[in-house]
C-alpha cells in the first residue's frame, strides 16, 4: 500500500481557502449547496437529515445525476460519430459502482453494462438487464462464468487469451450456440504518463500484443461456434485529454485495417478512462470534447487508409457516477500533530476509512472534504481526515484544510467518491460496509443495506447458534 512518507507535508497545488465552507463547483455533485442552517444538501436532501435516517459512514448517489451524466455521455459520442457518418455505442463499466438500482438507471437511459466477472454478470441480470447489451470482460473468466454468459446470450465476451478461445468455442458449441467475441489488444500506450513509445509486448496480464493479434482472430474465425466481432483496447484511467487516445486508435486502426483483409470487423472499442475532478488541481476535459477528438482520431485514421470507420464502443464508469456520489461520515477525534517547527496539522479521525475508500491507501489517490452538518465562520486549519483502522496509512483525505474548530460528533462529507469505494469495500477490522442511499429530488431511500455484526458473523462456522445476536435468532 501507498503511504505519505514520500508526500511533501503541504502538497503545491493544496492552497488555503479562503472560505473553509465553499464547495468546489467541478468537485462536488451538480447543484449542491448549504441550506439555511449551514448543513450541505445532495440531491435536495440535507447530510444531517441522512446521517440520522441511515447512520454513518453512509455512501450517498444522486439518482439524477447519473442518469443525467449517462445521457451526456451517450450524446456526446453518438453525436461525435454521426459528424462522421458512423455510430457508436456506450457500455457502463460496472466495476466503478454496481447495484440493481444503478444497473437500470443508467440501460433506461440507453446504455449497455460492462461486466468483469459472474457476480457482477449476475446483478446486470437481476436488475433486469437485456443480455445482448452486456459485455463481459476478465483476464481468467471462470467456465462456469463464461457457460452462465454463452447460456443468457450476453452480447459480446472479450477474449484476453489463446486459452480463452479454445474455452469459450467448446462451451458455445456444446449449447449450440455461436458466440460474439471481440479480442483486447495492447496499442502500447501508456496514459498514465503519457509515454506513446511503443513496445513489442506489454507487460501486464490483460490483452494480446499487436503482433499476436492477428493470429489469435485467424483461430476464432476457424471456429464456427465463435463470430468475431472485432477489437478492444484500453489505455488506462483518469486519463484528462485526448493525446493518449488519438495515438492508441493509429495503432489499433492500422492492426483493423489489416484484420479487415481476412473478413469483417465491424466494432472497434476503446475502453473508458475518462478522469473526474476530485480536488483543485484536476481539470478535466469535458466529455464532448473528448468524444470529438477521440472519434476525429479514428476518423483520420480510417480515411487514411481508405477504409470505413467501424462502429464504436466506449465503457466509461468513473466519469458517469464518480462526481455523483458523496460519503458521509461522523468525527470522532481531532487531535492536533505538530509536523514541524512551524506547522501543525489536524488529524480528524472519523468512523470509516479504509474499508470503506481504500482508494487513498492503494494508489495514493486524493480527495477533497468539507464539514457537512453546519457552517464554521473559524480559519481554516490544514487538515488530514484519518480514519478508525489499525493501519497508519489509513487516510481518507490526505490533504484538505476544513475550518480549526471541527469538532468531534461534527459530519464530514468526501467529494466524488461515487466510483470505487463501494466496489472496493472490505470488512477490514471487521467493520461492517456501509449503506447505499438514492437521493432524487429532495426524496431519499436505501438502495443497498448496510451490515451489521451478523452479517459479520455469519461465515463463520466456528460460533454457535447461541452466540449469535438476538435479532439473527429471533
Amino acid at each position: 500500500m501507498s503511504t505519505t512518507s514520500d508526500r511533501p507535508a503541504v502538497p503545491e497545488w493544496l492552497t488555503q481557502p479562503h472560505d473553509a465552507n465553499a464547495l468546489v463547483e467541478a468537485v462536488w455533485p451538480e447543484g449542491s449547496v448549504r441550506d439555511d442552517a449551514g448543513a450541505i444538501v445532495f440531491g435536495g436532501v440535507s447530510a444531517v437529515e441522512l446521517a440520522e435516517r441511515f447512520g454513518t459512514p453512509l455512501y450517498v448517489v444522486d439518482e439524477d445525476l447519473v442518469r443525467a451524466r449517462a445521457r451526456e455521455v451517450l450524446t456526446a459520442f453518438q453525436d461525435a460519430a454521426a459528424r462522421h457518418g458512423g455510430t457508436a455505442r456506450v457500455y457502463y463499466a460496472g466495476k466503478a459502482l454496481l447495484t440493481t438500482d444503478v444497473v437500470r438507471w443508467v440501460t433506461a437511459e440507453g446504455l449497455g453494462v460492462d461486466v468483469a466477472s459472474g457476480g457482477e454478470l449476475a446483478v446486470a441480470l437481476a436488475a433486469g438487464a437485456d443480455p445482448a447489451r452486456l459485455g463481459l470482460h476478465g483476464n481468467n473468466k471462470l467456465l462456469p462464468e463464461i457457460s452462465r454468459a454463452v447460456r443468457v446470450g450476453v452480447g459480446s465476451i472479450v477474449i484476453d487469451s489463446l486459452v480463452e478461445i479454445e474455452r469459450i468455442a467448446a462451451e458455445a458449441e456444446s449449447q449450440g450456440r455461436v458466440q460474439t467475441v471481440l479480442i483486447r489488444v495492447n496499442s502500447g500506450v501508456h496514459a498514465e504518463t503519457h509515454d506513446f513509445l511503443a513496445t513489442a509486448h506489454e507487460d501486464q496480464k490483460f490483452g494480446f500484443a499487436l503482433t499476436d493479434a492477428e493470429a489469435a482472430v485467424a483461430r476464432i474465425r476457424e471456429l464456427p461456434s465463435l463470430r468475431f466481432a472485432g477489437l478492444h483496447c484500453h489505455i488506462g484511467s483518469q486519463i484528462f485529454g485526448t493525446a493518449g487516445f488519438a495515438e492508441s486508435a493509429a495503432r489499433v486502426v492500422e492492426l483493423h485495417a489489416r484484420l479487415r483483409e481476412g473478413g469483417d470487423v465491424p466494432l472497434l472499442n476503446l475502453g473508458g478512462g475518462f478522469g473526474i475532478a476530485y480536488t483543485s488541481k484536476d481539470d478535466p476535459t469535458p466529455i464532448a470534447e473528448l468524444a470529438d477528438g477521440i472519434v476525429a482520431a479514428v476518423a483520420r485514421e480510417c480515411e487514411s487508409r481508405g477504409i470505413p470507420m467501424p462502429e464504436l464502443a466506449f465503457e466509461p464508469g468513473r466519469t458517469i457516477v464518480g462526481r455523483a456520489g458523496v460519503t458521509l461520515y461522523r468525527v470522532g477525534t481531532v487531535k492536533p500533530v505538530r509536523v514541524s517547527d512551524d506547522l501543525e496539522r489536524l488529524y480528524v479521525s472519523v468512523d470509516g476509512g479504509m474499508s470503506d475508500n481504500a482508494r487513498t491507501a492503494l494508489y495514493g489517490a486524493d480527495y477533497s472534504a468539507r464539514i457537512a452538518s453546519r457552517r464554521s465562520d473559524s480559519a481554516p486549519a490544514l487538515t488530514r481526515v484519518v480514519g478508525r483502522h489499525c493501519e497508519a496509512g489509513d487516510i481518507v483525505v490526505s490533504d484538505e484544510y476544513l475550518p480549526g474548530d471541527v469538532e468531534p460528533g461534527d459530519l464530514v462529507a468526501v467529494a466524488a467518491t461515487g466510483a470505487y469505494c463501494f466496489s472496493l469495500a472490505s470488512n477490514y477490522n471487521y467493520l461492517t460496509r456501509p449503506p447505499v442511499v438514492a437521493v432524487s429530488a429532495g426524496t431519499a431511500r436505501l438502495i443497498v443495506r448496510g451490515e451489521d455484526e451478523n452479517d459479520l458473523l455469519a461465515r463463520d462456522l466456528g460460533v454457535a447458534p447461541a452466540s449469535r445476536t438476538s435479532e439473527e435468532s429471533a
